[in-house]
C-alpha cells in the first residue's frame, strides 16, 4: 500500500499561488489529490479545497496542463 503524506502547508502554498495565478497546474492537483486522500485532514484545509474547486467550477480559477507556473 502506498502511504500518501502531505507536506505541511501544501494547501496554504497552492491556495496562495492559484490566488496569484489564476491557473491550477499539473503540481497543484497532484497536490490536492495527495491532500484529499489524507485522512487526518484538517476541516480548515478540507474547506478551503473545497473553495478552489467550486472556483474552478465556476470558471473563476483556469486549468492548465504546465508543471508549476514558475519561470
Amino acid at each position: 500500500m502506498l502511504l500518501v503524506q502531505l507536506v505541511p502547508g501544501a494547501i496554504s502554498e497552492i491556495l496562495a499561488s492559484v490566488t496569484d495565478t489564476g491557473t491550477l497546474t499539473v503540481a497543484d492537483r497532484y497536490g490536492l489529490m495527495a491532500a484529499i486522500l489524507d485522512e487526518s485532514l484538517e476541516d480548515e484545509d478540507r474547506n478551503s479545497i473545497n473553495r478552489l474547486l467550486r472556483s474552478v467550477l465556476k470558471g473563476r480559477v483556469k486549468i492548465v496542463n504546465e508543471l508549476s507556473t514558475i519561470n
